[in-house]
């Protein structure tokens, strides 16, 4: 297997190793993940939003945690980083307080009678994200797919990897349900 490394772009020094997870691994998340988002998938939409509306308190919580993260591991300046965590942490609130209106059924004027059009969450949904924004791009994701019911499986740029595990646990201390392995996914 592949060591992926996260190194502080300013000094040159590796902060922290990781494995590259292999494709076995990767295969077996999907098996669970895909066997687990059903029954999210089925439960009642106040507690998929109250995972957000905790996030959002954990993300503030922490902020300077994660955004000490992103500028050691990908040179984000502190008070962009600082930024970055707050606007992740309004998202999780924005959809948690219009997830219900967003996932409502629309009434489609047609000759049958009744149509709509209702909103149903997709399963899982494979996100790949680029380094640049490693907070940000995964919540703008994130947020509106838990809403929904989806489970999400996140392969970040290798260079964050930190950030990746970060977001992971910090979902999971909110609430969402185990996802099997803080480890990069393989790059597909």
């Amino acid at each position: 297997r592949m060591t992926l490394h996260s190194v502080n772009p300013a000094t040159g020094l590796i902060l922290r190793s990781y494995h590259e997870t292999d494709a076995a691994a990767v295969e077996a998340c999907l098996v669970r993940a895909a066997h687990a988002q059903p029954a999210f998938a089925a439960r009642d939409p106040g507690s998929r939003v109250a995972i957000l509306d905790r996030t959002a308190e954990l993300l503030e919580a922490r902020t300077g945690e994660y955004a000490r993260l992103m500028t050691l591991e990908m040179g984000k300046p502190i008070g962009a980083a600082e930024a970055e965590v707050a606007k992740c942490a309004r998202v999780c609130r924005w959809y948690a307080r219009h997830a219900e209106r967003l996932l409502s059924d629309e009434a489609v004027a047609t000759e049958a009678s009744e149509s709509f059009v209702r909103f149903e969450p997709l399963g899982v949904v494979l996100a790949v994200m680029p380094w640049n924004f490693p907070f940000w791009q995964v919540f703008r994701f994130a947020a509106p797919a838990i809403a929904a019911g989806n489970a999400g499986l996140l392969k970040h740029a290798s260079n964050v990897s930190g950030c990746a595990v970060a977001i992971e646990a910090v979902l999971r201390d909110a609430g969402a349900p185990e996802s099997g392995g803080a480890a990069p996914v393989r790059p597909m």
